[in-house]
């Protein structure tokens, strides 16, 4: 059944900034009954699984505080995780009387693209169902600026890091087809995604509308610290949650559009990480549907066998796993390699060397020699249509989803 967001107002009307007031963000309760402040020694650990402190005296980064209450409605539960741009967070509706996420943007991006890509999907988007788009937004006003916050569906970890190598193949498989419509509802509104990649899927969580103390049995008590950098309010630095296994949910959504655009409307080119970028952004094109239909084969490959199809540390030598897996680029792409240095002369090379080892069927008969020769051969025959060089030759999402290799290849696990 699909979602039907809710707004504060339009898309196209101003959002009144919320209120900012004492009672509005020091509403407390007991500290005791909201997490466990680390010692000394564990700072550490806490720093490096967080967000940059020196963020928070610069103005980029909202402080908050676990328990602390914004707006009047929403109370901090706990940390769900942070992004380059924003920072999520669990929070109980309590008007309501239900879990929800909020993702509170950074200061520092004038265009407030991921709102208005999000209100372009609400307004044109005919399945919502694997999209994760606000229910309402508004702003958060600081002596630095006023931060966006989108109120969410409470969500779980992503897929980078909780990877899901353990999850069964046919719950894997399941994913692969979620985020196919997702992307193909996506497309269908004029919108290309282009920063598709696992940290912007995440998985669904089971239903935690209980009180705190047994949501923290589920997910963790909060591990905090305070900031101890000079900022305009206080706040604390906590851990992300880690909720039990038998709490993530068996579905997936994709979100954050920050970096989305318009179809035929140039953009940043280079796509990080490099082992999701399709070759020809970093040959200085623009990313396309076709680009977020490369990345969706890097990571349905990744579903099916719990391992990267291209591997590397940087752009250049992931585009070196590339070549060595599907031969030499478009010759007419050498000398617009923009990344760094000029890239190789051999990428362009027609009679360059073939390496057996890249090989597709091979890889997949080492990766999992359980699987039959037909379902490698299935498996192959889908990740090659979306491997196509010139991305408008590549298989569209809708396609795909109606393409008979895929379409075999799903029932052989939803039977």
């Amino acid at each position: 059944m699909d979602r039907i967001p809710t707004t504060d107002s339009p898309p196209s009307s101003p959002i009144q900034p919320a209120p900012l007031t004492e009672e509005l963000i020091l509403e407390r309760e007991d500290d005791q009954d909201w997490g466990d402040l680390v010692d000394s020694d564990e700072e550490p650990d806490v720093e490096f699984a967080c967000e940059d402190i020196n963020l928070y005296p610069r103005g980029f980064c909202y402080p908050l505080s676990i328990s602390e209450i914004i707006v009047e409605r929403y109370r901090i539960i706990h940390k769900l995780g942070h992004g380059a741009f924003s920072m999520a967070w669990m929070a109980q509706d309590m008007l309501e009387n239900r879990d929800v996420a909020l993702k509170i943007l950074m200061l520092g991006r004038p265009d407030d693209r991921d709102y208005h890509m999000q209100s372009e999907i609400i307004g044109k988007a005919l399945d919502l169902t694997y999209l994760l788009v606000y229910h309402r937004t508004f702003l958060l006003p600081t002596p630095h600026g006023q931060h966006r916050v989108f109120v969410l569906p409470l969500q779980g970890p992503n897929l980078r890091n909780h990877p899901p190598r353990k999850t069964p193949i046919a719950t894997r498989m399941a994913f692969a087809a979620q985020l196919l419509q997702a992307l193909k509802a996506l497309h269908e509104t004029g919108i290309v995604h282009s920063d598709l990649d696992t940290a912007n899927i995440m998985y669904t969580l089971r239903p935690l509308n209980s009180s705190i103390s047994e949501k923290y049995k589920r997910i963790g008590r909060p591990r905090k610290m305070k900031l101890w950098t000079e900022q305009w309010k206080d706040g604390e630095l906590v851990m992300p949650m880690k909720p039990k296994e038998e709490f993530i949910g068996d579905s997936i959504v994709l979100g954050d559009f920050g970096l989305a655009h318009k179809d035929c409307v140039s953009t940043q080119k280079m796509q990080s990480p490099a082992t999701h970028c399709a070759p020809e952004r970093v040959h200085n094109i623009s990313p396309s549907y076709g680009s977020d239909v490369w990345s969706y084969m890097c990571i349905f490959f990744e579903l099916y066998t719990g391992t990267y199809l291209f591997h590397g540390w940087g752009h250049a030598s992931v585009v070196s796993s590339i070549v060595h897996t599907l031969g030499p680029l478009p010759e007419s792409w050498k000398g617009t390699y923009h990344v760094s240095g000029s890239g190789e002369d051999k990428w362009y090379d027609k009679n360059g060397k073939i390496y057996p080892e890249f090989d597709l069927v091979e890889r997949l008969t080492q990766l999992c020699p359980d699987v039959s020769a037909k379902e490698s051969e299935l498996v192959v025959l889908i990740v090659r249509r979306g491997l196509v060089y010139q991305h408008e030759k590549r298989i569209t999402a809708a396609e795909l989803l109606v393409y008979d290799p895929f379409r075999k290849l799903m029932s052989i696990y939803t039977q």
